[in-house]
């Protein structure tokens, strides 16, 4: 059959070097207008094919109808369909080598079918009518190292439901918009991230276990309706998040797995290619076309959706070739190591692409062991991560918190060891999902004591966290105190904010969020030790941390205090740098005092304590958190 045109020879060039970073425009399923006719175009890549076919809604799901070109040299296989209209369903029909007939879902469409149906869907991305060109310019500008970053990580399937039976009742992406946008603005986050966006057919994955790299997921609405969510987001100033998954995909038969009778976007020796823990195939990372494949999606989210970051999950299993791994069971690299120099090299272009044009997006790397330079540049041998998850600041905290104050004192270098690499990289601090499933209990069932001690743990305990150098995350319901842990099959218990202890958590982590973003002590001197001064870490018969928080002009310092047991301290007197008047600005009992409130004022005198040469006395409560403005 004749071909096409449409993709070029410098077409196959790029995607053969792994350089074609909008290859989404010429793989996959287009509308377009070939010769005067108008139609849908495809294009497949099955370099060990014997042959592909077109399958579909509109040929009775014939598997020999519609016979595709191979375009020489490129494994690529095209096809235009005069009359095709968008809303079809599709497959392609690969003969294997061995003479099977098998039916895949497109690797790069727009658009999926609705659970359980696995075909994809013809779609046109294009005429959306974005209007956040304000958000978007001042986002390439922006130094998001530098600014207030608090994230509110969301499971669209379960934050709310609608008591209805069309699609078990999930949100649409624009209801999903209004809602959501309101309830993140009001509490004082500035971004969502987003969990299970990417099509994917098994709720219970939580969206990690992906059949569809390009294809907004049809659980909630359609391509343009995820557009929607987005732009509303941006107008009402909230930033979006997406967790993306390069780390491996599942085995479906409709999926990418064997994609054309043999490993192809896999790796072939399962030693390298199983992830045996997850039962899932791991994507290789030396094949040109299977880096492109994920290079160009990352920018297809940030370019086509204005995404403002992807979350990368399971970096580390990436990273290390016997990850999950026993002896005998794993291939050293070269020079006999457990690195993937592989995953390596592609985090190294991936982000360097990024940065040259996503146009200030982030790229942030779940990445739970100590691999250096994570968030460091590509050329003095770093990874080049805008930021990576704190998974040892999050492991030490919750570990501390979960304990019987009584036994916190032996314990108290759980919470100050953070502080020893809080420089070393551009951490966020994460209390996400993993840490409130899976018998690990809710965050508010995690801290010790009776019912209302829970909630003047947690607390005290945000307080803390809040204050930290670092970005932050929390996962949806722990704003709250949600009691059960999270399951994805319902909605949270979003009844509980109409009672007492629990409207007042939710007001109170709200005040954190709002002076966060108030104090640029609290955010702009993240890995600079002119930013962080402990007064005294050392109170660990007391279990109280002080410490004092600053940004560059060296004005509006805070000063915070955390006890971290029941017991009240009225006659406590904290060390400060200088005399002057300490403004109380925020507490436990009272929350965020605003304008108008009489905010306590505390002068210090020159008392030495704690090493600093001026003191006040303060009079500590227990479970009290304490935050004081100085100049």
């Amino acid at each position: 059959m004749k071909q096409t045109g449409v993709i070029t020879d410098v077409d196959r060039y790029l995607f053969g070097n792994g350089t074609h970073y909008e290859i989404y425009n010429k793989l996959g399923a287009h509308p377009r207008t070939i010769n005067g006719k108008k139609g849908m175009y495809f294009a497949v890549w099955a370099p060990h094919a014997r042959e592909v076919h077109l399958s579909g809604d509109f040929n009775g799901w014939s598997k020999r109808s519609h016979p595709m070109t191979p375009l020489a040299d490129s494994g690529i296989y095209e096809l235009f369909v005069p009359g095709l209209r968008t809303g079809q369903l599709y497959k392609y029909a690969i003969t294997t080598r061995r003479g099977d007939v098998i039916l895949k879902a497109d690797p790069y469409a727009f658009q999926a079918e609705y659970r359980p149906g696995t075909a994809s869907v013809t779609a046109n991305l294009e005429g959306f009518g974005w209007s956040d060109s304000r958000w978007m310019d001042r986002r390439k500008t922006a130094d998001v190292t530098k600014e207030p970053l608090s994230i509110y990580e969301v499971h669209i399937g379960s934050w709310k439901r609608k008591d209805r039976p069309e699609k078990d009742g999930f949100y649409t992406y624009k209801e999903a918009a209004k809602e959501l946008a309101e309830y993140v603005s009001s509490m004082g986050y500035t971004h969502v991230e987003l969990m299970g966006i990417a099509e994917h057919p098994l709720d219970a994955s939580w969206g990690y276990q992906v059949t569809g790299y390009y294809a907004p997921t049809s659980r909630y609405g359609a391509p343009k309706d995820f557009m929607y969510f987005v732009n509303y987001m941006h107008r009402k100033g909230i930033g979006v998040i997406l967790d993306w998954v390069p780390a491996h995909f599942p085995k479906d038969a409709h999926g990418l797995a064997n994609f054309d009778g043999q490993p192809l976007y896999e790796y072939a020796d399962p030693r390298k290619g199983e992830h045996p823990d997850w039962g899932t195939k791991v994507f290789d990372y030396g094949k040109n076309e299977v880096k492109n494949f994920l290079i160009a999606n990352a920018l297809y989210w940030i370019d086509k959706y204005h995404i403002d970051g992807l979350r990368v999950d399971a970096v580390a299993s990436m990273l290390y070739l016997d990850y999950g791994r026993s002896n005998g069971n794993w291939i050293p690299n070269k020079y006999g190591g457990n690195q993937n120099l592989e995953a390596i090299e592609f985090f190294r272009h991936l982000n360097s692409i990024v940065k040259q044009r996503g146009n200030g997006a982030m790229v942030i790397a779940e990445e739970s062991t100590a691999w250096p330079s994570v968030t460091h540049d590509p050329a003095s041998g770093g990874l080049g991560f805008t930021f990576k998850w704190n998974m040892g600041w999050m492991h030490d905290f919750l570990e501390y918190m979960k304990l019987d104050p009584y036994f916190r004192k032996y314990n108290h270098n759980k919470m100050t060891f953070g502080m020893t690499y809080a420089s070393s990289e551009n951490f966020i601090l994460v209390l996400s999902h993993d840490e409130v499933v899976h018998l690990k209990c809710s965050m508010i069932n995690k801290m010790p004591g009776i019912y209302e001690d829970k909630f003047a743990n947690l607390k005290v305990g945000y307080t803390f966290m809040m204050t930290h150098p670092g970005k932050k995350l929390l996962f949806m319901g722990q704003d709250f105190g949600q009691f059960h842990e999270w399951d994805e099959k319902v909605a949270l218990d979003w009844y509980l904010t109409e009672e007492p202890l629990h409207a007042d958590l939710q007001k109170y982590y709200s005040d954190l969020l709002h002076l966060y973003r108030t104090y640029p002590a609290l955010y702009r001197l993240e890995r600079d030790w002119h930013g962080f001064q402990w007064v005294n870490a050392n109170d660990g018969d007391r279990s109280i941390f002080s410490y004092i928080r600053r940004d560059e002009t060296g004005k509006k310092n805070l000063l915070v205090i955390c006890n971290f047991t029941p017991m009240e301290r009225a006659d406590y007197r904290v060390g400060v740098p200088k005399r002057g008047n300490y403004t109380l600005v925020l507490d436990t009992a009272h929350g965020l005092y605003k304008r108008g409130d009489h905010a306590p004022v505390f002068r210090s005198v020159k008392k030495e304590c704690d090493g600093q040469p001026c003191s006040f006395a303060y009079p500590l409560p227990p479970y009290g958190a304490a935050i004081f403005r100085f100049s």
